[in-house]
């Protein structure tokens, strides 16, 4: 087969068991390493920061990533850039949040770390996802970069924050929603075109509501069996569950080893 360019989402989709609990299985495994050895191009596609993304670069072997739901590009593991969110937006958002009294953390740098006044957060949430780091005295206008932003709240409590409209959002939680780029698409056309590559030649991997954007009819979309239905519904494939050799399964049944 012709050297193919391979985009993988990470949580459902490279990786199972969830925030806390994950693990990437073992067929999984074999399949990254089938497709070294046929010569294809392998790269993470996520929404994580890449700071928090890296490790599962390094477990599978793998020098390539769009992190940051699209809006970072790490290329033979080297970060060639890391966009932030909309600063104005961003800086609007928390303010309107803090006239609702609506409790909120922000992330300033490429870390696993968030920032946040008090423990309101923390207490709200009973976040696992990543460390919290406490500063009395936050002020959000102080930093020149914000990368993501999280507000403390439960459904439908987002329909009435209006500074939503401006940015990308979504829930992975109950307790609260991330601010966060995606676009994975963005992403993985400045990764094709960084090398020249067609995008008919990539496949793309993905599980959730936030891997949309990367399900498009110019290359191969698969679709996790635990995906979405409105994945599965955008999919050229879709293969078995992450954790019953899902990856493996759709590699193999494309031909791609």
């Amino acid at each position: 087969m012709d050297k193919k360019y391979l985009f993988f989402d990470i949580d459902g989709t490279l990786a199972a068991g969830g925030y806390g609990h994950t693990f990437i299985p073992d067929s999984t495994k074999i399949a990254i390493n089938n497709l070294k050895k046929a010569g294809h191009f392998l790269c993470i596609a996520t929404g994580r920061a890449q700071a928090m993304a890296v490790s599962f670069m390094h477990e599978l072997g793998l020098k390539n990533m769009v992190s940051d739901g699209g809006n970072g590009i790490t290329i033979d593991e080297k970060i060639i850039e890391i966009e932030p969110l909309n600063r104005k937006y961003v800086l609007d958002l928390l303010k309107e949040c803090d006239e609702k009294g609506l409790v909120w953390g922000i992330q300033t740098d490429n870390s696993n770390t968030r920032l946040v006044r008090d423990e309101s957060f923390i207490k709200r949430t009973n976040d696992i996802y990543m460390k919290t780091k406490v500063i009395p005295d936050l002020i959000p206008e102080s930093y020149e970069n914000i990368y993501k932003a999280y507000i403390a709240c439960e459904y439908p409590m987002e329909k009435s924050i209006h500074g939503l409209k401006n940015l990308p959002w979504y829930r992975f939680h109950k307790e609260y929603i991330f601010i966060e780029p995606s676009n994975k698409e963005r992403g993985i056309r400045k990764m094709m075109d960084f090398f020249n590559a067609d995008y008919k030649d990539a496949i793309v991997f993905g599980d959730s509501g936030n891997d949309l954007s990367m399900f498009t009819d110019e290359w191969t979309c698969v679709a996790m069996g635990n995906a979405i239905d409105e994945l599965k519904e955008k999919a050229d494939y879709v293969t078995t569950n992450v954790d019953e050799d899902g990856i493996y399964n759709a590699c193999e049944y494309l031909g791609l080893f």
